[in-house]
């Protein structure tokens, strides 16, 4: 929209320009930029406006978007273009994605490279490339403790590396993804150290106290999100003789939004990647990104103003870039890293399902969807052009952070249930055959975490060291169930790196100085590719899985129904133990497939009479997907064997 008094700003921006980008051909970024400016002015003048070298900072701001465009390549500019004409393009259900550790995968960027035929065998066309910036030995946190932001670390590779694998990957029409961690640097970053030898400048780029008197106004509302390995939220710099705010680990130090210098320059980053070749960025600990004392430094609205901010800006000079939202947090509160506007995503637009994938577990310990089923209803209903990733596992560990009042309704004590999936997942529990372990118990809440890989949580690795082929094969009915519904849910299915080969636990990371306090990397294994060619071996675990994920995902690409334009209905099916939803093509509703899971090891009826006020004659006959073949029908019943799922449709 045109407004004078930004539109005046912009024009005595476009003066004061370097000559070296007033001379540049960027016709299409004036567009987007004229498009676009009075949002920007908006938010930063909401943001900044208060302070004297507002309107230099807007030219600085103007100025990094102008360079970022020039910077970009013909070929990003022409995928722009094609995906602005196609704005709906990821919603399509022809995306299904896989994360990844660069060396858990392969040995370095390189030989990523070189295995690109896996995810075309397997049917991944979209691959999360998990943190590979420059980071300290030992003082990682996996790689999100970034001491260099537009390096690759050595370990891995150089960025000529990673042009090659974003070439590769175009070729073969692969979607990139890549981390850059928002929040927060390591303490050994150019800016941390520059801050630590005096520069206020550098300083003003974090939170820095002199005495304890503000930390301790902010640590009374924040919670520490490690309490065991690093209680607190601020930590002592001798050399500095100052406090410094580290939310996460105390080599983590957060990053001083409220200054306009540092949004800048991390727009500058966000940019430079995306220049890179990289398609989609995640965008780490988003919900951190506002510090106000008096509050939990989490889910502010002036976060939600930066990650809007960032999103404008970036649809000037990249618009073929999405955004993910890592926030790890209620669905009342994700739902607003979409953004507030009833249709365009705003912030980001693609978020993760972390609600769903503590549910699915839920099912899988209690072996009914009665909490599943209570918490899928109540998830917010998304913008229209937004999505969702959903996923069973990934590098981090498992919360159960439901809602009590779904816990509730599903007819549990909160406090109780939490414990017994805690006991049940840690193998505490009689009877479970899971085999993870319990992460970040808090003593003063009773809260803990889990960590394990699903192979081993579903109870494959104790079925394999007891040679218990009936455990083993629960345990694989189980990986393929949990997919079956990440990939017919609505939304970006991202499986995790060897999950399709049924990878357990890596215990090694036990003999690890820089790992061993850190029992996530137990789910953060090297994938054995000798034992991986197994996957081609009839009668074999890997064999099995493989080929039921490649079945369901080429499934799922020809079902139009499994696209995400809010075009899911749950139903409910009056029996604890199956999860039932119908999708529908929103272009042909009468066009549907019946979603139906079974929790329970033993048999359960599906009674298509429930079905009937959904225009479903429970005469009809059905022909499920996945098989081909029809299910057994008597007397308006369909019967699910345990662990089992339909993909249905009528015939």
């Amino acid at each position: 929209m045109y407004e004078q008094v930004s539109h005046s700003l912009l024009n005595n921006i476009l003066d004061d320009l370097k000559p070296e980008i007033r001379r540049q051909d960027i016709r299409h970024f004036y567009t987007r930029l004229g498009a676009n400016f009075y949002a920007i002015y908006s938010l930063f003048f909401t943001l900044y406006g208060q302070r004297d070298d507002f309107k230099t900072q807007m030219l600085r701001l103007v100025e990094t978007m102008a360079k970022g465009y020039i910077a970009r390549s013909a070929e990003l500019e022409q995928s722009d273009i094609a995906r602005e004409q196609d704005h709906n393009w990821f919603l399509s259900q022809q995306w299904v994605g896989m994360a990844l550790y660069t060396n858990g995968f392969a040995d370095n960027l390189a030989d990523l490279a070189n295995k690109t035929q896996y995810f075309q065998e397997l049917g991944i066309n979209m691959v999360h490339i998990m943190p590979i910036l420059m980071c300290p030995t030992g003082k990682s946190d996996g790689g999100y403790a970034v001491s260099d932001f537009r390096q690759i670390d050595d370990r891995l590779g150089t960025l000529n590396d990673l042009r090659r694998l974003a070439e590769e990957f175009r070729k073969r029409d692969i979607l990139l993804v890549l981390d850059i961690v928002l929040n927060h640097t390591s303490d050994e970053h150019e800016w941390a150290q520059k801050a630590i030898n005096g520069e206020q400048r550098y300083q003003d780029y974090y939170f820095v106290f002199g005495n304890r008197e503000v930390p301790d106004m902010f640590e009374q509302s924040m919670p520490e999100i490690f309490p065991e390995s690093n209680p607190g939220n601020f930590t002592w710099n001798e050399a500095m003789q100052k406090w410094v705010m580290t939310v996460f680990h105390n080599y983590q130090w957060d990053l001083n939004y409220s200054n306009p210098e540092v949004f800048v320059a991390m727009l500058d980053i966000i940019l430079f990647w995306a220049n890179q070749g990289v398609d989609i960025l995640r965008l780490d600990a988003v919900a951190f990104l506002w510090k106000k004392i008096g509050s939990t430094c989490q889910n502010e609205r002036n976060a939600h103003l930066i990650l809007q901010l960032m999103k404008d800006c970036c649809q000037v000079t990249a618009p073929g870039v999405l955004f993910i939202a890592e926030a790890i947090v209620t669905p009342v509160e994700m739902i607003k890293y979409f953004g507030e506007d009833a249709i365009i995503a705003k912030e980001c637009e693609i978020a993760y399902n972390a609600t769903l994938m503590a549910l699915l577990w839920d099912g899988i310990a209690t072996q009914n969807a009665r909490l599943l089923y209570q918490g899928v209803k109540n998830l917010p209903a998304k913008l229209e052009r937004a999505t969702w990733l959903n996923y069973v596992r990934c590098h981090d560990d498992i919360g159960f952070g439901f809602d009590d009042n779904d816990i509730r309704a599903a007819g549990y004590d909160p406090y109780a249930h939490r414990q017994f999936l805690v006991n049940y997942f840690s193998g505490q529990f009689e009877g479970s055959p899971a085999r993870g372990m319990v992460f970040m118990h808090n003593e003063t809440t009773g809260d803990a975490r889990i960590s394990g890989s699903m192979a081993s949580l579903v109870g494959l690795e104790a079925g394999q060291e007891t040679n218990d082929q009936a455990l083993i094969d629960n345990a694989v009915k189980k990986i393929v169930l949990l997919h079956s519904l990440i990939l017919s849910f609505g939304g970006i299915p991202l499986l995790y790196n060897g999950d399709a080969l049924g990878v357990i636990n890596d215990y090694s990371y036990r003999d690890d100085p820089h790992k061993s306090n850190d029992n996530r990397w137990i789910h953060r294994p090297k994938i054995n590719w000798e034992r991986a060619e197994l996957r081609k071996k009839q009668g074999t675990t890997e064999y099995v899985l493989f080929n039921a994920m490649k079945k369901m995902i080429a499934i799922r690409k020809e079902t139009s129904a499994f696209a995400d334009f809010n075009n899911r209905e749950l139903v409910d099916i009056d029996n604890q133990h199956l999860l039932c939803y119908l999708r529908f093509d929103h272009q042909r509703p009468s066009e549907r497939v019946l979603v139906v899971a079974n929790f329970a090891a033993s048999p359960q009826y599906l009674d298509l009479a429930l079905l009937r006020s959904k225009g479903i004659d429970p005469f009809t006959r059905f022909v499920d997907l996945y098989s081909g073949r029809q299910p057994a029908q008597y007397d308006r019943h369909i019967v699910l064997q345990g662990f089992q799922f339909y993909w249905l449709t009528q015939i």
